[in-house]
């Protein structure tokens, strides 16, 4: 099942949503199927939940960081690469 980015055409929302193919999904902030697909998602990492991804994005932006990842996750992410 692909995650694809959707645009309300009713209120504008912008958001994600699994689709299986035959189902037509349906804007969760109005309820109206009038979507404009915009594309595919990227994939969340793996082993990866909405509620442990949430939990890291408010620990960065209270180090006051414009992306997701912590002081510790930057240098364990750039350990190993060479300059």
């Amino acid at each position: 099942m692909p995650l694809f980015d959707f645009q309300c055409s009713a209120c504008q929302a912008q958001f994600e949503k699994l689709v299986r193919s035959g189902d037509t999904p349906a804007c969760p902030h109005c309820g109206s199927t009038a979507l404009n697909k915009l594309e595919v998602s990227r994939l969340a990492p793996a082993g990866k939940i909405e509620a442990i991804r949430l939990s890291n994005r408010r620990a960065a932006q209270a180090q006051g960081l414009f992306n997701h990842y912590s002081p510790s996750d930057q240098a364990r992410l750039l350990k190993g690469r060479s300059v």
